[in-house]
């Protein structure tokens, strides 16, 4: 492709003097930016529905805003994501203590998870567009998991599309579940995400106590404010009085999806009013969970000056069950010795009027 390539390029040192690299992919209208430095995207520039490229996830200038990122904005976090409860579980017979850094929990691969590592990078040209390839070693013990990981990420542009593959290799026994921490916002810098319409195909939820820990139980959408399945902005409902609700502060809940098997599996679409950007997701993870930025501290300085608060970006965290470890009704996150496992995601942007604008095609799904 003509108007594809990469350009990579030094971007600091960690505080131990590792490298750091940052490197951009584009192709036609789009443009990508990673750092090797928790295999993060730091910038993601999309066309709006005028044509002009814009900004639309949130993140920080300079690599030292990732150093000292309080929001895991726009890495890839495991080696297990989301929680554990009481940060332990039992694999094998073993029972193993994992980081707690999340009150007596644990969340996203620990505080020196995956999120604050340095990877591997390996970036080329395919007949579709550019890709890079993300890989690191997590030896045995990283933050108190056991066995050794091979992991991998691709991040590949293809015209419209981002296309991400998360995937582990396992020398031993052990608990693999990775995912990009991505915030989206696809009304460009100084717009909150409440405005934002979602589409969500999913009937049913993961039910969590207080501190958003699974129960083992799952909720029926219907009649909640969880339930996206006519498209609806994420702030008419975020507010309410369900105890859930209030328990995430916001929408902080894993949905879950249907028909994983089936790739792509269509499980969102979110329409910006005012730039109309819209971006669908497909992935191959079993569920997916919603955030919607309720605990970005507010006054926190982004790229370019801008100053980021709550609920000013939100994900869609493609992934396994959140304390699968721990409930064995759940679909495993368990690797045996010398397995693998491999999950896709793909971000595609289409423009309002464009392939995929109608609601109607969702609703017969």
């Amino acid at each position: 492709m003509d108007d594809a390539g990469f350009e990579r390029r030094p971007w600091g040192r960690t505080p131990d003097g590792t490298e750091v690299e940052l490197i951009r992919l584009f192709c036609g209208a789009m443009r990508l930016d990673v750092s090797t430095y928790g295999a993060t995207v730091v910038s993601l520039r999309v066309p709006d529905s005028n044509g002009k490229p814009g900004e639309v996830v949130l993140g920080y200038d300079s690599l030292q805003g990732y150093l000292d990122d309080p929001c895991c904005f726009g890495c890839v976090v495991g080696r297990v994501a989301n929680r554990i409860s009481n940060a332990r579980f039992v694999l094998n017979g073993t029972e193993y203590a994992v980081d707690r850094n999340h009150g007596q929990h644990h969340l996203h691969g620990g505080a020196r998870g995956f999120h604050r590592r340095v990877w591997r990078a390996e970036v080329s040209q395919t007949g579709q567009g550019p890709r890079v390839e993300l890989t690191r070693r997590s030896p045995d013990g990283e933050q108190g998991f056991p066995g050794t990981v091979h992991a991998r990420v691709v991040y590949a542009l293809t015209g419209n599309s981002l296309r991400m593959t998360l995937g582990a290799d396992a020398e031993d026994d052990t608990v693999v579940n990775m995912t990009n921490h991505a915030y989206f916002n696809l009304e460009g810098p100084g717009r909150t995400c409440l405005e934002h319409e979602l589409w969500v195909d999913s009937d049913r939820f993961l039910d969590v106590n207080e501190e958003l820990i699974p129960t083992g139980g799952l909720f029926a959408v219907t009649g909640t404010p969880f339930d996206f399945s006519e498209p609806k902005s994420l702030g008419a409902q975020i507010d309410s009085g369900h105890p859930l609700m209030q328990a995430g502060s916001g929408y902080d809940h894993f949905y879950v999806l249907d028909d994983s098997a089936r790739w792509p599996q269509y499980a969102v679409r979110v329409r910006a009013p005012e730039s109309g950007r819209v971006m669908e997701m497909r992935t191959t993870c079993p569920g997916f969970q919603l955030y919607s930025g309720n605990h970005i501290p507010k006054g926190l300085f982004g790229r370019g000056g801008e100053v980021y608060g709550p609920r000013l970006g939100f994900c869609l965290e493609a992934q396994g069950y959140p304390d699968a470890p721990n409930r064995p009704e759940f679909p495993s996150v368990a690797l045996a010795a010398g397995e693998g496992v491999t999950h896709e995601t793909e971000y595609r942007f289409v423009s309002v009027g464009g392939a995929g604008d109608s609601n109607d095609h969702m609703k017969n799904r």
